[in-house]
């Protein structure tokens, strides 16, 4: 029976300070990374963005128009793509809103605010329906993630400021879900 090639022994490598995947024919070390999730909080004339997930988690719950960021993308390139996916939404982004550790799920999440350049959207793949929120109107008790019940907070605190403390995790949050 051949053994597995590649990293599958668990151990320190030499000059490293985590335990890793190690290959122990090549000494080839698997590092694993947490995962870049970009989003937006989107307005329009007041209104809020939200796209009704179609796939898990929290299929059939609403989330801001986010995922994870691609290889060979920047952050706010791949927030304008995320809005374009799940609401067929072009945006403008202004300016970096929170940053969000979530360490159980080895997540960090860009969130940004943007604008919606114009008010056509649709569901793309990911979505069940988009729809425009004014703040009485928000889907509170079915919002899929704390962060997004974070980032809308957040936004609502500081609304258009143009000078505001960039929120990272929400507060007494320590990023856990």
């Amino acid at each position: 029976m051949a053994k597995p090639a590649g990293p599958s022994v668990r151990a320190v490598p030499e000059g490293d300070t985590q335990s890793r995947l190690v290959c122990p024919d090549c000494g080839f070390v698997q590092y694993e990374n947490p995962k870049v999730v970009v989003g937006s909080v989107t307005r329009w004339q007041g209104r809020v963005l939200l796209c009704r997930r179609n796939i898990p988690p929290r299929k059939g719950f609403w989330t801001l128009p986010a995922g994870y960021l691609e290889l060979n993308e920047t952050s706010t390139a791949g927030a304008i793509r995320e809005a374009w996916e799940e609401a067929r939404a072009r945006i403008e982004i202004d300016t970096l809103l929170a940053v969000y550790n979530i360490p159980r799920l080895s997540q960090v999440q860009l969130i940004y605010r943007a604008r919606l350049l114009q008010p056509d959207i649709s569901p793309g793949p990911e979505s069940q329906e988009v729809s425009l929120f004014g703040w009485d109107e928000l889907p509170w008790d079915d919002l899929a993630f704390p962060s997004v019940r974070w980032a809308l907070g957040h936004f609502r605190e500081i609304g258009e400021a143009e000078n505001f403390q960039i929120r990272t995790n929400a507060p007494g949050e320590t990023g856990d879900y």
